[in-house]
């Protein structure tokens, strides 16, 4: 009579998850002590802890305070919109896709090509509103498309594999968009044409100078989570990714496109 031994699934991936625990706590603990420090240097610039930390500590103006404010919020904004397109392939298909940085990249960079050839054009000046918008559509649309690509190629393959195998695949997708776009654009530098000056000039709300760049961040931030808020809540197309991410098979049985909702989903998380 032959023997086997049950093992569980979860076994094989258990050492990722405690991983992923442990950059989640390091995290953590690196803003705790970061916001102690700041604190403690603007109450006094001179105590240890702030002197440990930043030998240099000095208190800030409350110009400099609102002005880091702004620009951290800004930042943020943008860094939550990548987090997000993270996040949902994770609930999804859970795994992390690794190479979600590089599809923000190519939309950047897609951008900043074409942005560039509408200022050669003399349309970027003359017609800004207009060039903007196309810029930013076809950075859109080409993001989307370069996320649904590498689902269709490299991962709904590994569908079935065990979890350690499409996140090492994630990394290599990475390596390979980051040197396509080293050979196709070369390493140095790159930047967008100059922003009109009514554009990136400061503005004053409720007591805070923003820059005009840094507002539309914000707002370009707000109504893209916003939107993606009202997508996964209250469309038949959020509802179905919400019952992928809960059990595949049992949202197959419902009669859900499983691999449409994914494909969705990575295209959703581009567009972001």
């Amino acid at each position: 009579m032959a023997i086997t031994h049950d093992v569980k699934p979860t076994s094989r991936v258990l050492w990722v998850d405690r991983f992923l625990t442990l950059i989640r706590i390091t995290f953590v603990v690196l803003i705790s002590v970061g916001l102690l420090a700041f604190i403690a240097q603007q109450i006094d610039p001179q105590n240890p802890f702030a002197r440990w930390i930043n030998p240099d500590a000095t208190g800030l103006t409350a110009a400099q305070f609102k002005g880091l404010l702004v620009t951290g919020l800004a930042q943020g904004a943008m860094y939550g919109l990548i987090a997000l397109g993270y996040s949902m392939v994770y609930g999804v298909l859970g795994f992390i896709n690794f190479a979600h940085g590089e599809v923000f990249m190519i939309g950047a960079m897609s951008g900043m090509i074409t942005s560039n050839k509408l200022a050669d054009a003399g349309l970027w000046e003359d017609a800004f509103i207009p060039s903007l918008m196309f810029v930013v559509v076809t950075s859109i649309l080409i993001s989307t498309a370069v996320a649904v690509i590498m689902e269709r190629i490299a991962y709904r393959p590994l569908r079935g594999a065990p979890r350690l195998i499409p996140l090492i695949t994630s990394i290599g997708v990475s390596f390979f968009l980051q040197n396509v776009s080293v050979v196709l654009l070369g390493p140095g530098a790159k930047s967008y044409p100059s922003l009109p000056t009514w554009l990136s000039q400061k503005r004053s709300l409720i007591g805070f100078e923003i820059e005009g760049t840094k507002l539309a961040v914000l707002l370009t931030a707000a109504i893209s989570m916003a939107g993606l808020w009202f997508l996964v809540e209250r469309t038949k197309t959020g509802k179905a990714m919400r019952a992928v991410a809960e059990d595949k098979e049992i949202a197959a049985l419902m009669g859900i496109n499983v691999n449409r909702t994914i494909v969705t989903t990575f295209a959703v998380g581009g567009a972001m």
